[in-house]
């Protein structure tokens, strides 16, 4: 989710105001932002004199993005074949000629054979937590036995929408100056319960039958887990005095996950959960003085988007101040063992997680990357101890509880320091705050503030290319730059479209602690001279996008990015999948291939072994102006009057078979 372009007093539904509160941008430390670094190693190339990298980010001024421009003229082949789809907005999705886009799971489907069938005027938490949640965001794949075309699907459920949940509950008034509003209804427990079940994530087994993808119902290792589900806290931690409550003195036991954003699997075949948004969850106030008080500032909690703590005590942080410090985490889940307990890796550190993509190093430790989805907050990776062990899983099972977490800062060199966040090194000490591993990992955010960490505008995904040694991190924007910080080489002010960025990990060691960066993109509309976007010219008008937000690398290593915050309002096109040249003369061209219907956003992708299926995930369709479950911007993907809008999940095939994007 994201807030762009519009000031608060216009927004009139309850998800623009989360996006506009989630992202105000906590980072009160002194350290270089994303564009004071590129401001600095751009000036120092001689950008008047011509020596501006192609992947460099664009001027604002109108010739010198035009040269820009001229410079990045693709001539190459690009390394995608596909006729592209056509930008704009309506009430359904859209997909590349040639290829099919099947609906595979909507909210309320069933996950189990005895599932009830969903009945949205009648409701249940019981019947909730035995269907498909909301929101599905993250899609992975674990295959089974081996094969390509029988495996286990495992989806994140975000958050819910309300409004269009449930019926007779939301509806359009005024607000106190007489502008036209979605009310919300009353939140009782019902309906709370409700959404409580459709957090979480799913775990149902699937199959390819006749080319077409269907869900196994009564697959022995279909799973929903919710914010009921009973998990375990492992790492630094875990029994520490900071994370036990009146429920839990053990400080090792958590009943759920929530806010799932985007996530990863494991070389072991292990799902991973990244709890993003856990601070708008909570309500209630510290009592004065208490001792989490720097510490939930720094992460924005209670922000009380959900009315859970009225019924739920356990999310009132008057009556259990340290339950905020147990979310925030990414959970690692068995999805082959459907009476596994998920375990919240701490040593992964706590933060807005968005994903948690692994790649296998060449010295048999794994790293993982991810982002910590606020403006001007950090990018980060981990790297195991121990070593992954190809023949025996049990092995690999608690590689996560033991290993470096690093923070990113980048230099104005073109380098790129890995900071290990590590009790007792640098500033990370008592004297600080910081009495032991645990103290860092609860707050990283302050932990890489200390650091001196690069502030990045909204990192989300961060995506390794084990063919490559790249690795790609999506920048969504940062609409709160001021005015007065840009110049030739620096990032607009008020970014509205974010970019993204380019690390090569030295040798192709992925565990390296000096790397390098460059820019490979800077998003919006090229034919606009004062934007500055960045895209070959070879992009056509359909091509461009802004927001990058999720992205995944296919079989062929080639990249695929998809968008959150594009939109009719305010770019003239819903959000979708594109394709993107990373290499040779085509690099920084962009071709749209699927596209979502009004209001929602692309989520996922996931691309299956065979990449002759690409999974995307439909996130709030409808969503988009005044929306309530009566009235919703469409009816997808049932477009009946009995059923709501639903989010879904979609396997996309080419016709006759063959992989995505290829001839």
């Amino acid at each position: 989710m994201n807030e762009m372009f519009k000031p608060e007093d216009e927004m009139i539904n309850l998800t623009e105001i989360r996006e506009a509160e989630e992202d105000v941008g906590r980072n009160t430390s002194d350290n270089p932002t994303m564009g004071d670094v590129i401001n600095r190693r751009f000036s120092r190339r001689g950008f008047l004199g011509g020596s501006l990298a192609v992947t460099a980010i664009a001027t604002t001024v109108s010739p010198l993005a035009l040269m820009i421009a001229d410079e990045a003229r693709a001539e190459g082949v690009s390394a995608f074949s596909f006729t592209e789809v056509e930008a704009g907005v309506d009430e359904t999705h859209h997909v590349a000629e040639g290829y099919d886009a099947d609906v595979l799971l909507r909210w309320g489907d069933k996950v189990f054979a005895d599932s009830p069938e969903f009945d949205p005027m009648n409701q249940t938490a019981e019947s909730q937590s035995k269907q498909f949640g909301y929101n599905n965001d993250y899609v992975g794949f674990i295959p089974l036995d081996g094969a390509d075309d029988h495996g286990l699907l495992v989806v994140n459920h975000e958050y819910t929408n309300a409004e269009l949940m449930f019926p007779n509950w939301a509806s359009i008034g005024k607000d106190g100056e007489g502008k036209d509003k979605v009310m919300m209804g009353e939140f009782t427990k019902d309906i709370v319960d409700i959404e409580m079940a459709a957090h979480g994530g799913t775990v149902i087994e699937i199959r390819k039958e006749n080319g077409k993808w269907v869900p196994v119902l009564d697959g022995t290792m279909n799973r929903r887990l919710h914010v009921g589900t009973e998990m375990a806290l492992s790492g630094p931690a875990a029994g520490h005095d900071r994370v036990k409550t009146n429920a839990d003195p053990s400080g090792t036991k958590v009943l759920g996950t929530l806010n799932n954003c985007a996530g990863g699997v494991t070389p072991w075949g292990t799902w991973l959960m990244a709890e993003e948004n856990f601070h708008g969850y909570f309500v209630g106030e510290l009592p004065e003085g208490h001792p989490e008080t720097v510490n939930y500032e720094r992460y924005g909690a209670p922000r009380g988007w959900y009315n859970w703590g009225t019924h739920h005590d356990r999310f009132d942080v008057s009556k259990e101040p340290n339950e905020p410090n147990r979310f925030g985490w990414v959970v690692e889940v068995d999805p082959t063992d459907p009476n596994s307990v998920p375990k919240k890796r701490t040593a992964l550190g706590r933060m807005k997680h968005e994903g948690a993509e692994s790649v296998l190093n060449k010295d048999g430790r794994v790293v993982f990357y991810c982002g910590d989805d606020e403006r001007f907050d950090y990018v980060y990776k981990f790297v195991t101890a121990g070593t992954y062990n190809p023949d025996d899983r049990a092995a690999n099972m608690d590689l996560l509880d033991d290993g470096t977490l690093y923070v990113a800062r980048f230099n104005a060199d073109g380098t790129l320091d890995w900071m290990p966040l590590v009790h007792g090194e640098g500033p990370l000490n008592a004297d600080n705050g910081f009495t032991s591993q645990a103290d860092v990992v609860i707050e990283a955010r302050r932990a890489g503030d200390l650091l001196g960490a690069t502030k990045m505008d909204r990192p989300e995904d961060v995506q390794p290319n084990a063919m490559t040694g790249k690795v790609y991190c999506m920048l969504t924007n940062n609409t709160r730059r001021k005015a007065g910080d840009e110049n030739a080489a620096n990032p607009r002010a008020d970014n509205a479209f974010g970019h993204i960025i380019e690390i090569s990990e030295t040798d192709g060691d992925f565990a390296a602690t000096k790397s390098t960066w460059e820019i490979l993109i800077k998003c919006g509309d090229p034919s606009v001279a004062e934007v500055g976007a960045s895209f070959s010219s070879a992009t056509t008008k359909d091509g461009w996008f802004g927001m990058p937000d999720n992205c995944a690398i296919d079989a062929d290593g080639r990249l695929w990015v998809s968008t959150d915050g594009n939109s009719a309002k305010k770019t003239g096109r819903t959000d979708g999948l594109w394709a993107v040249d990373t290499e040779g003369d085509a690099r920084a061209t962009s071709k749209l291939f699927f596209r979502v219907p009004v209001g929602a956003e692309m989520c996922g992708p996931l691309f299956d072994p065979t990449g002759e299926t690409v999974f995307l995930a439909v996130q709030h369709p409808g969503d988009e102006g005044l929306a309530t479950y009566e009235q919703p911007a469409t009816r997808w993907p049932d477009f009946r009057d009995d059923m709501p809008v639903r989010p879904a999940v979609v396997a996309v095939t080419k016709q006759g078979g063959g992989k995505i994007g290829m001839a």
